[in-house]
């Protein structure tokens, strides 16, 4: 049994969504990053890096959701392309562009744009355009293929649906109509059975909404007011 922590963030959802694909039997853990659970010492023990997800496989533990994607594919040989094969090196390079640009820019535009202090008018400008470059390099890359490796649904197209879905808080209400091809992606994945159990864990925990003072502080600690 599975052991994988989660919230509802792009990046937990990623893992949710390849476990139901895999149909591989789990336990969701919540952990509250807005209550700062994510902190705790036993949490650290799996992560130091105080980030979600985090499974832990038997004797294995592992944390950053694309190196889970990895392990977890590698493990059951499905969702990815063998060994040797030409298309393996594809799927590690963009599995890593959306580690490294898709997810970081995004999220630091949403953090500029939408929770730090202002004014950050350079901040919100840079990650910004880059949120905006990069998700542009992936809608290039759909307008030529039904996947982002071809014609077969991957981890890949797992790690994009990802952030996908929060499209519209990243780069503004009109993100669809600039990304049709990602629109697409996102919606041929979202309609997938295993997609939709993923998205049931919404209903299972009831996790703070509210970004008050309690939760930048455990959030963003940098940024954040003192505790009174």
């Amino acid at each position: 049994m599975i052991t994988f922590y989660y919230n509802l963030a792009p990046n937990p959802m990623k893992v949710a969504l390849l476990l139901e694909e895999l149909e591989l039997p789990y336990e969701a853990v919540p952990v509250d990053s807005r209550r700062g659970e994510q902190h705790a010492a036993a949490f650290k023990a799996l992560n130091p890096n105080a980030k979600l997800p985090v499974i832990v496989d038997g004797d294995a533990t592992v944390f950053d959701s694309n190196a889970i994607l990895l392990y977890l594919a590698e493990k059951t040989g499905r969702f990815l392309p063998k060994a040797g094969d030409r298309a393996r090196g594809e799927m590690l390079s963009w599995l890593m562009f959306v580690a490294t640009g898709i997810g970081p820019y995004s999220g630091q535009a949403v953090h500029f744009k939408h929770f730090a202090p202002k004014p950050q008018d350079y901040a919100v400008e840079r990650y910004d355009f880059e949120a905006a470059r990069h998700w542009g390099i992936v809608d290039a890359r759909l307008a030529e293929r039904s996947y982002m490796l071809g014609d077969e649904y991957s981890i890949v197209d797992m790690a994009v649906w990802g952030w996908a879905g929060r499209l519209p808080f990243v780069m503004g209400e009109d993100a669809w109509a600039k990304l049709p091809n990602v629109k697409r992606l996102f919606d041929a994945v979202g309609a997938r059975p295993a997609a939709q159990r993923a998205e049931a864990l919404k209903g299972r925990h009831s996790f703070k909404a509210e970004m008050d003072d309690e939760a930048r502080r455990h959030m963003f600690p940098a940024t954040a007011k003192p505790a009174a």
